[in-house]
């Protein structure tokens, strides 16, 4: 694997600066700057770590590879879908109000709220531009741009019940999955399947990519919310504490508050102070919900890894692809 991602890392950095350059002349260089430094590519602190993993443009190649065509002609999608997901990630920023983002300062925080909203629209809009440019027949460049808009209306929808769920104190587990099926999975999933798509692969193959992106995605998130109660701070960059102060309901809170136990009567009793969330956080994982977030992130594991030998992926890329879910699943940031 990290052969192959020797070869497709510089190719989709090249590629989001081909398209990121379509945002051109002088006056608008500081808009260009703040979406450069979102992306780890300027500033202070730039770098690889600051531009993260970039992992759903490597799935789009590998899966159009495994899938038996040449991640070449996917390039604009895998484009597409990062400059999708880091404009998703601008603007989390400001609804969150949280001041990192990979160890650095947000954009917001750097250069105001609406200023870093013009970013991530702009951002959002050069997503767009990028997936209409990718060489496919009329009728599969239309299924490409179906599927890319279907994954931002979800996305937008998952973020939508996401901030909506932390002004309810109690919410039953069945919540959770259209939340994190839109704000994570969906992305993923579109991810995998147009990957497929740009393989020229026939519609059962699609359909069995997409469910190994959705099953991941649900897996990454997941893990992403025992990450944000008991992640190290200086692996994850962001505050451990964020997200039980916020409010936010994910799967091990919601495990939690079903176990009626003293983590719960102290959730129900009201907002909570800083100075309180370790002491929650051990409680939480005394009651279980870390182990069962964990066993939930290896079952939905599973299941993807099960979507993708229905997939039946080819050669290097396919291995690519079984690796990375592995890896995900044991993931530390």
């Amino acid at each position: 694997m990290p052969t192959l991602l020797d070869s497709l890392l510089p190719a989709i950095e090249e590629e989001i600066r081909r398209v990121l350059a379509l945002n051109n002349g002088e006056q608008y260089s500081l808009l260009h700057h703040m979406m450069a430094y979102h992306l780890g590519w300027e500033g202070e602190g730039a770098g690889p770590k600051a531009s993260g993993k970039r992992v759903r443009p490597i799935l789009v190649l590998l899966t159009c590879a495994a899938a038996g065509g040449d991640w070449h002609t996917a390039l604009p999608a895998a484009a597409a879908v990062e400059l999708l997901h880091n404009f998703s990630l601008i603007h989390d920023d400001i609804e969150d109000n949280s001041p990192l983002r990979r160890g650095r300062p947000t954009v917001w925080k750097l250069w105001g709220i609406p200023q870093a909203i013009n970013a991530g629209d702009s951002m959002f809009t050069l997503a767009q531009v990028a997936i209409l440019q990718l060489p496919l027949s009329a009728e599969r460049a239309l299924q490409a741009a179906r599927i890319f808009q279907q994954a931002c209306l979800r996305l937008t929808q998952g973020q939508f019940l996401d901030i909506s769920y932390e002004e309810q104190r109690d919410l039953p587990q069945e919540a959770y999955w259209p939340m994190v099926g839109g704000k994570t999975a969906a992305l993923l999933a579109a991810c995998t399947e147009l990957g497929a798509l740009c393989a020229g692969a026939p519609p059962e193959i699609q359909s069995a990519y997409r469910e190994f992106g959705e099953k991941l995605g649900l897996a990454f998130q997941v893990l992403d919310d025992e990450l944000g109660i008991w992640g190290d701070e200086a692996q994850t960059g962001k505050s451990a504490a964020s997200d039980l102060l916020e409010g936010k309901k994910s799967l091990p809170v919601l495990y939690g508050l079903q176990q009626e136990g003293a983590f719960a009567r102290r959730w129900m009793a009201g907002v909570l102070t800083p100075e309180e969330v370790p002491a929650l956080a051990a409680q939480l994982e005394t009651e279980g919900a870390r182990d069962y977030a964990q066993k939930t992130a290896a079952r939905l594991t599973d299941e993807a890894l099960a979507a993708l030998e229905r997939a039946q992926p080819q050669g290097e890329s396919g291995e690519a692809l079984r690796s990375l879910a592995r890896h995900l699943l044991r993931r530390q940031a």
